[in-house]
C-alpha cells in the first residue's frame, strides 16, 4: 500500500534581503481541519445521528467522547506551533455536530489557555454535521459572519440537504479580511455522479467571492475546506477558478498552493484505497507577495500537518491518517484527515 508522505515546510522568522539587512516577521497559522465525526452522545431527534450513542453501532460513550475532545485538541494546539510558539490564530473545522462540543473542545486541557471563541451556525445536513470556526481573540476581531446555503435535488426532485458554507469577515491584527469555510458534498455514489452537487457548491462559493470583490477593491479572501475534490479536479479549477502557480495569478483567481503539493504525491486522506488532497487552503490575490515585501500580511508557506501519531502505524489503514473508528469502533485515533495550514507574514517594525 502507498505511503502518506510527510510534509512540513520551514519557516524561518527572519529573511536575509538582497541587501545583507535582516529583517524580523511576524507570522500567524491559518488552519483547516476535518475532525472526523465529533458528536456529542445525546440523540438528535431532527438529524441522523444514532450511531454516536450508546446504543448505535458505533457504541459511543462518555468516555469515548471525551477522549475524542482531548485527540482533537491536542492535534490542533501543535498545528503551527513549531515555528509561532501557538496554535493557529484562525482555524476552519467540519464535521462538527453543534455549539456544544465546540465548548467542549475549547475548554480541554490542551486550548483551554488559548482564549479560543466559536462562530458555528447549525447547517439542515440530515448527519447533523457542520462546518466552524475558531479564533484566538488576542490575534483576530470578528466583524461579522454569515452562512449560504447550498440548495441540491436528486434526480427524483428530492431536496438533498447539505452543508452550509460558512463566510466570517474581520481583522487579522490589524488587517481586513475574509474567510470561506466549506464542507462540499461527499463521493457518495461515485466520483461522477456526485460530481454535479460539488459543481453546485463551487458555485455558491464563487458567488461569494465575486460578491465580496465587487463590494470591497483589494481585499484578502482565504477560502478553505474538505471539497472532495482534489486541487487539479474541475470544481476547484474552474469552479473556484483556481491556479497552482503564483506567476499565473491575477485578481480574478485564487492561488492553491495545494496544487504542487498534491502533484507531487501529498495527501490528506485514504478514500477507498486510493490517496487525494481533499483538504486545501486557497487565497486571493492580494494575500500574495509577488515582490517579495511583507508590509502587510502575505502568504509565506503551506503544509500538511501529519507528525507520526497521527498516521496509522500498521493493519489496513497504514499510512493512512490514524482515524477515530474503524469497524463501527473507536479505534483511539484522531481523523481520517490530515489538518492543512498556511503561514502569513509580515515585517515587524
Amino acid at each position: 500500500m502507498r505511503q502518506f508522505i510527510s510534509f512540513l515546510f520551514s519557516v524561518f522568522l527572519f529573511i536575509q534581503t538582497p541587501q545583507s539587512q535582516t529583517k524580523n516577521y511576524k507570522i500567524r497559522t491559518i488552519a483547516f481541519y476535518n475532525v472526523e465525526n465529533l458528536f456529542d452522545t445525546i440523540d438528535n431527534p431532527d438529524t441522523f445521528d444514532e450511531d454516536f450513542t450508546r446504543k448505535g453501532k458505533n457504541h459511543y460513550t462518555s468516555k469515548i467522547y471525551w477522549q475524542k475532545i482531548n485527540n482533537t485538541s491536542k492535534v490542533i494546539s501543535e498545528i503551527g506551533k513549531e515555528k509561532t510558539k501557538t496554535s493557529p490564530v484562525i482555524i476552519g473545522l467540519a464535521e462538527i455536530e453543534n455549539g456544544d462540543v465546540l465548548e467542549d473542545l475549547i475548554k480541554s486541557k490542551y486550548l483551554k489557555n488559548k482564549q479560543y471563541q466559536i462562530i458555528h451556525f447549525n447547517s439542515p445536513d440530515m448527519r447533523g454535521i457542520d462546518v466552524a470556526f475558531l479564533y484566538q481573540e488576542k490575534y483576530f476581531t470578528p466583524l461579522d459572519q454569515e452562512v449560504f446555503e447550498v440548495k441540491l435535488w436528486d434526480e427524483n426532485g428530492n431536496r438533498i440537504y447539505t452543508r452550509d458554507i460558512l463566510l466570517v469577515k474581520g481583522f487579522l491584527d490589524n488587517e481586513q479580511i475574509y474567510i470561506i469555510v466549506n464542507h462540499w458534498p461527499s463521493r457518495r455514489g461515485g466520483q461522477v455522479k456526485s460530481n454535479p452537487r460539488r459543481a453546485k457548491a463551487a458555485y455558491v462559493a464563487q458567488q461569494i467571492i465575486d460578491k465580496i470583490k465587487k463590494e470591497e477593491a483589494g481585499v484578502k479572501i482565504i477560502v478553505m475546506g474538505d471539497f472532495n475534490d482534489d486541487p487539479t479536479d474541475v470544481n476547484l479549477k474552474t469552479g473556484l477558478k483556481s491556479i497552482g502557480k503564483i506567476k499565473q495569478l491575477n485578481k480574478e483567481n485564487l492561488y492553491n498552493p495545494m496544487e504542487n503539493m498534491y502533484k507531487k504525491g501529498f495527501n490528506t486522506l485514504g478514500y477507498r484505497d486510493g490517496l487525494n488532497l481533499f483538504d486545501q487552503i486557497l487565497i486571493s490575490y492580494h494575500c500574495v507577495s509577488l515582490d517579495q515585501t511583507y508590509q502587510t500580511y502575505k502568504f509565506y508557506k503551506a503544509g500538511i500537518y501529519n507528525p507520526q501519531y497521527i498516521i496509522s502505524q500498521s493493519g489496513r489503514y497504514k499510512g493512512y491518517p490514524f482515524r477515530s473508528f474503524q469497524n463501527n469502533n473507536f479505534a483511539g485515533g484522531y481523523s481520517d484527515h490530515f489538518p492543512v495550514y498556511i503561514y502569513l507574514i509580515k515585517e515587524d517594525k
